[in-house]
């Protein structure tokens, strides 16, 4: 926002510290909070380490010196335009605006840039996020909700930060569970299935759930019942087996219903407003995944001890030279040579490297995987690829409900589905008292907009390393850390831009020279944060930092709409100046919300 004021003040100290052979450290400014005049500081305590490191500066205590080279500094600088003063204070240099000067460059910013205000400049790097991957044959519930809400809000903030993004998805397609729901149908329901979407994700977790009770033994079972449980365990492990084979049927039977989860699955994330960029499937990695292990045999990063009855295995810490346990030893293979879940995350990243030219990758993985992780980035490490060193796992937590945790092998989860019906259904019933005068269909939308902006909000405002209980009624609040708080702080916004239209007034050229309230103050100061809270919740990648600023700005915008009269303001560059601050803020908060994956509502 103030960066060719910034640009020109660091320049000058890189030419006072080159003239005077000073060992100049990076300058990393930070925004100075209000106290009676807004501004930016930058330390010289690190520039000061350097000078003693070389030997300079006459053994003057690293402070004493740094507050030396602030002082000598300020003078080089001298005047700046649109800077009304700088300090030199305990080794650091502060840089002061004037405070009329300072709260209109922040609004004309936000304005003049509109849904780009916060972008970061492009970055040179990709990234690519992969998450939304439910395993099929199941129903999409509440806990993969918050791995796509994760997965889609982390995406859209390093983009806007200015990276080139990719989303990407990785269902998982085989393994027992889905050859489980498979004999289930076909065997006792073939042709039974629902005709809905949603109906058929919803009924193949109820099938498993009535599969895994067939199978599982009991207590005190009969011997015909263990001699029933046996034969189907050995009907499930056949089909098993004649899916690997390739048989005709079995793998047919395989995509079609592969397909009603994919139905399902395409959309939510429309309900959710994600679009994926690159689908892989585990079942399409399986194969390739096996020939890598050759490959790290051969370079001697795997021991293959299939001879002695053992699987291929990277002894990780070994590798690096570490004498003691951290990253363990990994089995990249079993003995009867079939693959493993960190065998294809290896094949994956491969291939995301070299197709895809990915400089970094981030995987949204529940917290369970962290080990797995851990192993699969030091084998890519240890087999060469640079880009090793920049994968990240956003790992999180369950999401349980206050009648306990889900359990989809039991059939205790709560589906999203169910819980955006619900939402919305509520909504609805408040807007019916409350909003007679909006005609029905456009309070259906507004229900969405806010269900679903609650739901959303509910999986962000936790740190992801957290477990969260979800209850539908806190989430739904219109108080508190809630989607729908901040929401409204951008319809109040726009009623009062669509009042001042009455009113004939206009976002004219105004001036901020008059004595600000605190909660004006508190509004700009909010708003002038916004592009380093994108910068820093991308390169952090914490979509919970984005999260509490939507909060705290939202916040200083109730606070200023209930004590800052606007349109009853007599004096006309008064009232034009915070015309401006409003749609400013509107815009400001508008933004913060498509970047949690949130709709702005005009009204509610």
């Amino acid at each position: 926002m103030f960066q060719k004021e910034q640009q020109l003040i660091e320049d000058k100290v890189k030419e006072f510290c080159k003239a005077n052979d000073i060992a100049l450290a990076e300058l990393k400014w930070q925004p100075i909070p209000f106290s009676g005049e807004w501004g930016f500081a930058t330390s010289f305590f690190q520039t000061a380490a350097n000078e003693a490191k070389l030997g300079k500066g006459n053994k003057v205590p690293v402070p004493q010196k740094a507050q030396e080279i602030a002082e000598q500094v300020k003078v080089q600088i001298g005047s700046v335009a649109g800077i009304s003063h700088i300090e030199a204070v305990k080794g650091y240099l502060n840089v002061y605006f004037k405070t009329s000067e300072y709260a209109q460059r922040v609004v004309d910013e936000v304005l003049t840039n509109g849904a780009n205000f916060g972008k970061g400049a492009a970055k040179t790097e990709t990234v690519m996020v992969e998450y939304a991957q439910p395993n099929t044959h199941h129903s999409f519930h509440i806990g993969h909700a918050r791995n796509t809400i994760l997965g889609e809000v982390l995406a859209r903030l390093v983009e806007f930060a200015g990276y080139k993004t990719i989303r990407a998805s990785y269902p998982g397609d085989l393994g027992l569970g889905v050859i489980t729901v498979m004999w289930t149908y076909d065997k006792f329901y073939k042709r039974q299935e629902p005709a809905g979407v949603h109906e058929r994700g919803q009924w193949m977790l109820k099938i498993y759930a009535e599969a895994t009770a067939l199978l599982e033994k009991k207590e005190n079972e009969t011997p015909e019942q263990t001699a029933q449980r046996e034969a189907y365990e050995a009907e499930r492990r056949e089909m098993y087996r004649k899916w690997d084979t390739g048989d005709e049927y079995v793998r047919e039977l395989w995509r079609v219903t592969r397909e009603w989860s994919l139905e399902e699955l395409r959309d939510i994330l429309h309900m959710l407003d994600v679009n994926i960029d690159v689908w892989f499937y585990e079942s399409e990695v399986d194969e390739p995944s096996k020939a890598i292990i050759k490959e790290l045999i051969e370079r001697k990063i795997a021991d293959d001890e299939r001879a002695q009855g053992g699987p291929v295995i990277v002894k990780i810490d070994e590798k690096l030279g570490l004498t003691k346990d951290k990253y363990r030893t990994a089995v990249v293979l079993r003995n009867d040579g079939t693959s493993l879940y960190l065998t294809k995350d290896l094949a994956l990243a491969k291939d995301k490297f070299e197709k895809y030219h990915v400089d970094r990758s981030i995987y949204v993985v529940d917290f369970r995987q962290s080990l797995h992780f851990q192993q699969a980035f030091k084998i890519l490490e240890l087999w060469g690829f640079k880009q090793a060193e920049k994968c990240y796992h956003l790992s999180y937590g369950y999401v349980t409900l206050p009648e306990g945790v889900m359990s989809a092998r039991k059939g205790r989860v709560t589906l999203f589905k169910e819980v955006y019906d619900e939402a919305i259904k509520r909504v609805l019933s408040v807007e019916a008292e409350k909003s007679v005068d909006i005609p029905a269909e456009e309070r259906e939308k507004i229900a969405t907009q806010i269900g679903l902006g609650a739901l959303v909000y509910s999986m962000l405002c936790v740190d992801n390393n957290k477990d969260i209980v979800f209850d539908i009624n806190e989430a739904l609040s219109f108080d508190g850390k809630t989607g729908p708080y901040i929401q409204n702080a951008h319809v109040r916004a726009n009623s009062i831009l669509k009042k001042s239209k009455g009113q004939k007034s206009d976002l004219g050229p105004s001036t901020f020279d008059y004595e600000l309230t605190k909660q004006e103050i508190e509004l700009i100061e909010q708003m002038s944060q916004f592009p380093q809270k994108v910068e820093q919740a991308a390169e952090e990648y914490r979509p919970l930092i984005m999260a509490m600023y939507a909060y705290d700005l939202a916040n200083a915008f109730h606070s200023f709409y209930h004590a800052v009269p606007v349109l009853q303001t007599e004096d006309e560059n008064v009232k034009n100046a915070r015309l401006r601050l409003v749609a400013a803020a509107k815009q400001a908060i508008a933004n913060a919300l498509r970047l949690l994956d949130i709709q702005a509502p005009e009204v509610m």
